[in-house]
């Protein structure tokens, strides 16, 4: 619709707000000029409605609750493109935060729902065009921001090894979907580890790539610069054939170098890791929420590896300490500006923007801030306090300080083909109990990331396997690689899973121990 020409209270608000200085007078002197200025938005918006796409007709259905197992269904729907393809035949779960055109899209949140886009995401055009079949739209956490699956505005998602516990987030009902058998295979985005978070709860395989290796583009925004997008399945021969799908750009991201190649990553599983040079970094271990017997898990899957011809010894890098901090500035002045001020989208880059979103979330979150989750007001309570006091000063700071942190991620993988640590500190915790504090909510939320969230920030590809069970539940051994050298950390994965013998589900365990 046409831009509603600014009366002079509009204008004495918007001077006030910059504290231009200008009276009445200045008021109407500009008002003629602005008006004039602002029929340049009107043409844009006729141009752009000429080239929009239509909304293709999909259909979809939100399944009844004894038709959702776990919780993880936000819609369902039988999206298929090619029908012939590497995918062929696989069933595919789409974190509902990435756009399938013409199926709702909520990203766990009040303040999204209601939307549909119009465009698929680049990563759901290439899993069609391989011939995948969306089977539908997997439940994720309120705006993403959460490492726990107690926040999304349809309910918790619970983990198919005990539905009482956290199946992670904020991916979590892709994980939960793979590890229960319900579709092949699925997406995730993680910003602070949520493709790796809710696979290590529930025993699945997450590989968050190299940023700007997957395009990022038709997935919901948090920061620009900690955005990735990446699959989860349930052995690494399948996130190596989906990340082959899905890698390489698309000229609409500019997280993304334009004169990238990505590996052929089943291929590159095949050869095998043998001899390859495993890291063990110290500052991995003993946090202070960690758990023992997750430590001791990491540890014996590092030596399951040596004992299928990888070397390992340990290594310390002390900035890793500090990886969290500089996460949690960027995590929080970041998305307060960009995810919430700008609308998810933010400005002042080249890309594809989604403009019907940015509207209808900005309308809905401004018509009642109230919806917000409790982590996202976290993240505007300190966020917006940081950036009024001191003017983003402290996230040019930690920006700079990221450098350093992956310099020092550098130096490490320079002497070592892999580096190795807990994917968390702990197992699947219980999900809160409805009606919590915000107290219990936000810690059982973000206390789990102090791993995931470092690689985030540096870039570096990371992924998570089950490393072993522990009283009944998965751990997981995160595995980080060079910057675009993917195909290395998959070979260490696969070569894990091959020696010992393929990764459990909750079926195969329990007739384990029964056995």
């Amino acid at each position: 619709m046409p831009v509603r020409p600014p009366d002079p209270d509009d204008l004495k608000a918007v001077a006030s707000h910059y504290g231009l200085g200008l009276d009445d007078a200045d008021i109407a002197s500009f008002s003629p000029m602005v008006h004039g200025l602002l029929a340049s938005w009107d043409a844009v918006e006729e141009l752009y409605a000429a080239s929009v796409p239509s909304m293709p007709e999909r259909s979809w259905s939100r399944p009844e609750p004894a038709d959702n197992p776990y919780n993880a269904w936000y819609v369902t729907c039988e999206v298929t493109g090619s029908g012939e393809g590497p995918l062929a035949g696989k069933t595919v779960a789409v974190k509902d935060n990435t756009a399938v055109a013409g199926v709702p899209m909520m990203n766990g949140s009040k303040t999204i729902e209601g939307y549909t886009p119009l465009r698929d995401a680049t990563v759901v055009t290439r899993m069609l065009a391989a011939g995948a079949t969306v089977a539908g739209k997997s439940v994720c956490e309120d705006l993403c921001f959460s490492g726990g699956s107690h926040t999304s505005r349809t309910g918790p998602v619970r983990n198919p090894w005990d539905e009482t516990r956290s199946a992670g987030g904020s991916s979590s009902g892709s994980a939960a979907l793979v590890m229960a058998g319900i579709v092949d295979v699925s997406t995730g985005g993680d910003q602070g580890g949520s493709v790796r978070i809710p696979s290590a709860y529930t025993g699945t395989v997450g590989h968050k790539p190299t940023w700007g290796l997957v395009p990022y583009t038709g997935a919901f925004p948090i920061e620009q610069t900690i955005d990735h997008v990446g699959p989860i399945t349930r052995t690494v021969a399948d996130a190596a054939l989906v990340l082959t799908v899905i890698a390489g750009p698309d000229g609409l991201d500019p997280r993304q170098p334009r004169d990238l190649v990505p590996d052929d990553y089943v291929a590159a599983i095949a050869r095998g890791a043998e001899g390859l040079r495993i890291g063990v970094v110290s500052e991995g271990f003993g946090h202070a929420n960690s758990e023992q017997g997750v430590d001791d898990a990491v540890r014996a899957a590092v030596d399951t590896l040596v004992g299928a011809g990888l070397s390992a010894e340990n290594v310390s890098i002390p900035w890793h300490s500090h990886g969290a901090r500089i996460w949690d500035v960027i995590a929080v002045e970041g998305p307060a500006s960009q995810m919430v001020d700008l609308n998810g989208y933010g400005l002042n880059w080249k890309g594809l923007y989604d403009p019907e979103v940015m509207e209808h979330y900005g309308n809905q979150w401004r018509g009642d801030g109230s919806q917000f989750s409790e982590t996202v007001k976290l993240v505007l309570l300190a966020g917006k306090y940081a950036l009024t006091t001191h003017q983003g000063k402290h996230y040019g700071m930690a920006q700079n300080l990221a450098y350093e942190l992956r310099r020092a991620y550098d130096e490490a993988l320079a002497r070592y083909d892999v580096l190795v640590m807990p994917t968390l500190p702990m197992q699947a915790t219980a999900i809160p109990p409805d009606g919590a504090p915000r107290e219990e909510v936000i810690p059982r939320a973000l206390e789990m990331v102090a791993n995931t969230c470092v690689t985030d920030v540096t870039g570096h590809p990371a992924c998570s396997v089950p490393a072993g069970q522990v009283n009944g539940l998965p751990t997981g051994m995160m595995i980080i690689g060079r910057q675009f050298d993917d195909a290395t950390v998959l070979r260490v994965a696969n070569t894990f899973e091959q020696a010992v013998g393929g990764f459990p589900t909750p079926t195969t365990a329990s007739a384990g121990s029964q056995a």
